[in-house]
């Protein structure tokens, strides 16, 4: 989550400067600091901006923030990740791209834009969120529109499990005059990241023989920071012939309530064997590196 941003003043239909954007450290339970809060404080920092004051103002409430699109804001147009899940493990950053096209009325004059995405129906309620890395560049598309770029970095150690799932994407804009939050101007899926191994034995092994096939299949646990057994999913198993590019599914199978994998085929050829989990509403898609089998 991010609360504070810092933008130099901009006129006309100019990029922004970078926000500086400090991330707030989880607690241990899910008492953390409220989003609508660092929404807030960003529209702020954008209005401080336009107006050339050395230090950003106080932080406003988020009833303060959400005015009426007066000046005739509007957004389309959006796309997080270039309309792909993010998908984020236990540790690191995750930054992706955030794109929109803002719509407005009229001469717009000085201005000053930055987005977010949150996981919940309203700003108000939502359980986390993240705002802008920097504020967006925006170019001129036409008298009322402007195409507008920017990047959102998510931290593992900031989330927790209930924050899986689909979250929305705001936007804020302001002007010399007002300041604007659009809500729920797009959606995209933020998954824990899942992983899946594979290994088939005996090797080498001989043909019509039993192969037995095991692996895991884990998810991202981020109430913990650790990988963890993903049970009761579906997971395929799949087989290429060492001669082909192209996976056959064979069969479908079922984790284990630890996570674990196994199953039988018998031999047949050289080739390779790997298991497929296509994801979960909660967990993103994995595929094992393929395991090598000699048939003799």
């Amino acid at each position: 989550m991010r609360t504070r941003a810092t933008v130099a003043a901009v006129t006309g239909a100019l990029a922004l400067s970078a926000l500086v954007v400090p991330a707030v450290a989880q607690a241990a339970d899910d008492t953390r600091p409220s989003f609508a809060r660092a929404v807030a404080d960003t529209a702020a920092d954008l209005q401080a901006g336009l107006k050339g004051e050395a230090s950003a103002p106080a932080a406003r409430s988020g009833a303060t923030v959400k005015a009426a699109a007066s000046a005739g804001f509007s957004v389309t147009g959006v796309s997080v990740n270039n309309n792909k899940d993010v998908v984020v493990g236990t540790t690191g950053s995750y930054t992706v791209p955030l794109t929109y096209t803002l719509n407005h009325t009229g001469e717009l004059g000085a201005y000053g834009t930055a987005a977010m995405i949150y996981h919940g129906t309203s700003i108000d309620d939502a359980t986390w969120g993240f705002s802008s890395d920097d504020a967006a560049t925006c170019t001129e598309v036409s008298t009322t529109a402007l195409k507008c770029s920017t990047t959102v970095t998510f931290l593992p150690a900031e989330l927790l499990n209930l924050d899986a799932g689909t979250w929305r994407v705001g936007v804020v804009a302001v002007t010399e005059d007002e300041e604007v939050t659009l809500e729920n101007v797009g959606t995209r899926k933020v998954l824990r990241t899942s992983k899946v191994t594979v290994n088939a034995a005996p090797e080498p092994v001989k043909k019509g023989a039993t192969l037995t096939i095991t692996g895991k299949l884990t998810r991202a646990d981020w109430d913990t920071n650790k990988y963890v057994g993903y049970g009761t999913q579906s997971v395929v198993l799949q087989y290429r012939p060492a001669s082909s590019t192209a996976y056959s599914n064979v069969k479908g199978i079922k984790s284990t309530s630890t996570g674990a994998l196994k199953t039988t085929v018998k031999a047949s050829a050289d080739g390779y064997y790997r298991f497929v989990f296509n994801g979960s509403p909660t967990g993103g898609k994995a595929t094992a590196a393929g395991d090598y089998i000699d048939v003799q």
